[in-house]
């Protein structure tokens, strides 16, 4: 049975016409992704599903008495700790569980006359606190705390928490309130490795409906059974999961290309033929009336004739290659028996890692792991606790920061004149070299803190490709990145003739640009000799 169907949807927002004629079906317990570049306007259909905002056209509807989950704001935590957010998923339950309570202190002071009645209705709520879930509370709320890694947070005040905490405490509410037609966007953001591959059991196992945004790809390969591709502001469905979609769309692609083309021949051919007609007719002596009809009901056809849309075979992509600089020795970066943390409490201890000339060398583990702070170590940026490190000779490196431009006198600054700093350009060459990631007219004038996080990444990677690097360092790159510019990265990085050395939770960027996989958890550091995207270390 269908629990959510959109019929030619049309929207427009500040004058774009962000949705153009979107129809769409999911079924009910169906595992749904809408994909498409940034800003294809996939959260503006969450906003029509959630009921945030209506279609200018068209209609969405929504089966009768089903309930919709969207984390589109974070929860009000306002003077609660994180557990009591969590709890306010149950607050039908808990009213009930009031009602045993009222009821217990009754019982405890009865008169013997009321006492029969008092236990029938007790008996009642009991039985109605049962069916609810009510003994399950603490043990659903745990599970799923401990499955996004937050149960550490579960007794510190909500208002306490960093962005990315409130946002998993955000996500397990979600999870917690099981609606019948759960609207992810974005689930995967801020979650390791670990938390990752439970989400994916998670949603597997869901009882309900899940329609999810995710530029994770085996996030996607593991959790949908169906596709829904959002581009030019339409909508074609493909069954299947991710890797399903990729193959059936470079098909349809294909198949429709080839229409298209042969439409073209035919077109051309009818002109000719006009042509060819009206020349005659006019040649003879007299005009033949007969050669004119004929053209003329041929031009009648060719108006008819519907014409096909040429496809689209590539989207609009950054054009990323990272300058030669000059070689390295074969040393690069190493360090021995390096430990390190805060407040002389270590993160890690004991580590060893040589990384040597033209490595793709990452390192992967659970949040709070120390991952940034070994990166840190090594490029000096952090005084360890206890061990050596090694610099190479000759070493230019270039570092992507997962906190890029957050500073606030960077955010005040235009993205010509930051990309200008390190690249001796014309502001007429830096414009053309900035249109190759997709920094077009007028927004190369625009402050930095306006950009998104998908566009402050593409002025850093842009900047970084100027300046003829050798050893590229990586931390979680592919952070707010669409899976085009994602594939653009990987692409890159694999060009690359430097030594690469990368923190990531991207499993697919992992399996496809690293031949050296770590595993940092619990102080340790070991190799993953056969990494896939299950593979870590518990």
């Amino acid at each position: 049975m269908m629990i959510c169907q959109a019929d030619h949807v049309r929207k427009n927002i500040a004058g774009n016409e962000i949705l153009h004629d979107v129809s769409f079906s999911v079924l009910e317990n169906e595992k749904a992704a809408v994909v498409g570049p940034n800003g294809s306007g996939k959260t503006t259909l969450f906003h029509l599903i959630a009921r945030i905002d209506t279609p200018d056209q068209g209609a969405i509807a929504i089966k009768n008495g089903a309930s919709i989950g969207y984390l589109r704001q974070l929860p009000d935590g306002q003077g609660r700790v994180a557990r009591e957010v969590l709890m306010s998923a149950f607050s039908e339950c808990r009213k009930v569980e009031r009602k045993m309570r009222t009821l217990e202190k009754a019982l405890a002071t009865a008169s013997e006359a009321r006492l029969e009645k008092l236990l029938a209705d007790y008996a009642h709520v009991q039985e109605q606190f049962q069916e609810m879930g009510g003994y399950e509370i603490d043990y659903k709320i745990d599970q799923v705390a401990e499955g996004l890694e937050i149960k550490p947070l579960l007794g510190r005040p909500f208002a306490s928490l960093s962005g990315g905490e409130r946002t998993k405490v955000g996500l397990a509410l979600q999870l917690l309130l099981e609606p019948d037609l759960l609207l992810l966007d974005e689930p995967t953001n801020h979650l390791d490795i670990l938390a990752l591959e439970w989400l994916e059991q998670y949603i597997r196992q869901y009882q309900g409906t899940v329609l999810l945004v995710s530029h994770d790809r085996f996030f996607l390969d593991r959790t949908v059974n169906k596709v829904l591709d959002l581009d030019d502001g339409e909508m074609i469905a493909y069954k299947g999961n991710y890797s399903d979609f990729v193959k059936e769309k470079q098909e349809r692609l294909l198949n429709e290309f080839a229409a298209y083309e042969d439409q073209q021949k035919k077109i051309k051919k009818m002109k000719e033929a006009i042509k060819r007609l009206k020349e005659w007719a006019n040649q003879a002596k007299p005009p033949n009336a007969a050669m004119h009809r004929r053209a003329k009901s041929m031009e009648k056809a060719l108006d008819r004739m519907e014409r096909l849309k040429r496809p689209k075979m590539e989207a609009d992509k950054m054009a990323l290659d990272f300058a030669h600089g000059n070689r390295t020795g074969n040393r690069v970066l190493s360090c021995k028996d390096l430990s390190a943390g805060f407040n002389h409490k270590p993160l890690f201890e004991h580590v060893n890692l040589d990384i040597r000339y033209r490595d793709r060398v990452a390192v992967a583990g659970p949040n709070g792991a120390g991952k940034t702070t070994l990166l840190n170590c090594l490029l000096r940026k952090w005084r360890p606790i206890h061990g050596a490190i090694h610099h190479g000779t000759n070493l230019n490196i270039g570092l992507l920061s997962q906190h890029v431009f957050e500073q606030e006198a960077e955010k005040e600054r235009r993205v010509i004149d930051v990309f200008r700093e390190h690249a001796q350009l014309t502001e007429g060459e830096a414009r053309h070299e900035l249109a190759k990631f997709m920094f077009y007219g007028s927004d190369v004038f625009r402050k930095v803190g306006s950009l998104s996080g998908g566009e402050r990444v593409r002025i850093r990677l842009a900047d970084l490709m100027m300046k003829k690097i050798n050893v590229l360092v990586l931390d979680e790159p592919t952070n707010h990145l669409d899976i085009e510019s994602r594939e653009i990265l990987e692409e890159a990085v694999n060009r690359f003739s430097g030594t690469v050395l990368a923190v990531s939770h991207d499993r697919y960027f992992l399996a496809k640009c690293f031949n050296k996989i770590y595993w940092l958890q619990n102080g340790r550091l070991t190799r993953e000799e056969h990494f896939s995207e299950s593979a870590h270390t518990s």
